[in-house]
């Protein structure tokens, strides 16, 4: 037997982020050094109330809940109704993941989707929703926007405000797309992981009221405090919703020993009870924005989309890869549209983590 024919797994596609290894390192080379614009990694501090919660249970011995404490999940409830007028939801119907993303790539799995199975993603996507369709064994559809999913679809993704584009969906589109989920008996998951960054329109959550009326039956949200709170390298992330289907997910991920370590839980709820950093959080995020924005413009740029989220979505219809070229040209790292789906071809896509210093270096370079 060869080694090739003992590899675990299913076979997915290279990593996005080393396929730029040769933009990455000539970018690098800037006399000034680089400007990352490329991965949308947090680099403010943790909020100070956040640090002394996580150092507060650091001495706790014994194994963390998988379901997380109840002061955790009451915390998370009262943030969704707070932040985004979600009511209504049992805080026995939150889940603590590890991040956002390990949800995102095992929730078909979790649910039990498998070959002959379909799971749908939007035309343009963050791409670990294939991904874990495809280590489910399940097929991959990408959907145009009003289009419905087809026969045999199991879950569908819908993200609002959208990575990589921005864009952000009414309500009457989200009503339309869980209406046209229901009909094919599919499960919808809502990536919301940038509801709090609404720039030029206001984000809705899939569990608002004016979104799922009366039901949650079939729907998950899923939520990260990696950018509204910056707590990316502590992965803290929930996912909430129908509560049967949270209760499916929880006894699969306690065998599976899925579980959020119990300082980071402290950690998350007293981020979840303090909305006070996430108004600074994205102020920051909006000049950052503002600078970034004007500047290209002025570079003979478009900028689609974009009202919400934490990037601009950029193009001067082009191949996005000599778009990349140029900015690594400029020690300007960005991420190319071809990530996140064909229709992303002549796009890049750029964050707003940066530090403030970097972001007036990537200006004057525009300039």
């Amino acid at each position: 037997m060869t080694l090739e024919a003992t590899r675990p797994g299913p076979r997915l596609p290279d990593f996005p982020w080393d396929t730029i290894a040769t933009q990455a390192a000539h970018a690098r080379s800037h006399p000034d050094g680089v400007v990352d614009l490329s991965v949308g990694t947090p680099i403010d501090p943790v909020p100070e109330v956040v640090q002394r919660a996580l150092g507060d249970v650091s001495d706790q011995p014994g194994y963390p809940a998988t379901h997380g404490t109840p002061a955790l999940r009451v915390a998370a409830e009262g943030a969704l109704e707070r932040r985004f007028g979600v009511t209504g939801l049992d805080p026995d119907a939150v889940l603590p993941t590890i991040g956002s993303k390990e949800l995102v790539a095992w929730l078909p799995t979790l649910l039990g989707i498998g070959p002959g199975d379909v799971v749908a993603i939007p035309e343009l996507a963050y791409p670990t929703y294939e991904v874990g369709a495809q280590l489910a064994g399940a097929e991959v559809v990408r959907l145009a926007d009003g289009a419905a999913p087809p026969a045999g679809t199991r879950l569908v993704w819908l993200n609002s405000p959208s990575n990589p584009t921005g864009r952000t969906l009414s309500p009457d589109a989200l009503v339309a797309a869980v209406a046209a989920a229901r009909e094919a008996g599919a499960v919808v998951a809502s990536d919301e992981c940038y509801l709090a960054l609404g720039w030029e329109a206001e984000p809705v959550s899939v569990l608002h009221p004016s979104v799922r009326g009366e039901r949650l039956d079939g729907l998950l949200a899923v939520h990260s405090l990696s950018k509204s709170s910056n707590l990316a390298g502590y992965r803290a992330g929930f996912v909430t919703g129908d509560p049967q289907l949270v209760r499916g997910l929880l006894e699969v991920r306690k065998h599976a020993g899925m579980i959020m370590p119990r300082p980071v839980q402290a950690a998350m709820t007293a981020a979840l009870l303090d909305d006070e950093h996430v108004s600074a959080q994205k102020a920051l995020y909006g000049r950052r924005r503002a600078q970034l924005k004007r500047a290209l413009l002025t570079a003979g740029f478009r900028v689609d989309h974009s009202e919400a989220g934490l990037y601009l979505w950029v193009s001067r219809d082009e191949d996005a890869w000599t778009t990349l070229d140029w900015f690594a040209d400029r020690g300007i790292l960005v991420a190319p549209g071809t990530f996140y789906g064909p229709g992303g071809a002549q796009h890049v896509r750029i964050s707003l983590t940066a530090p403030d210093e970097r972001v007036t270096a990537a200006v004057a370079r525009l300039s």
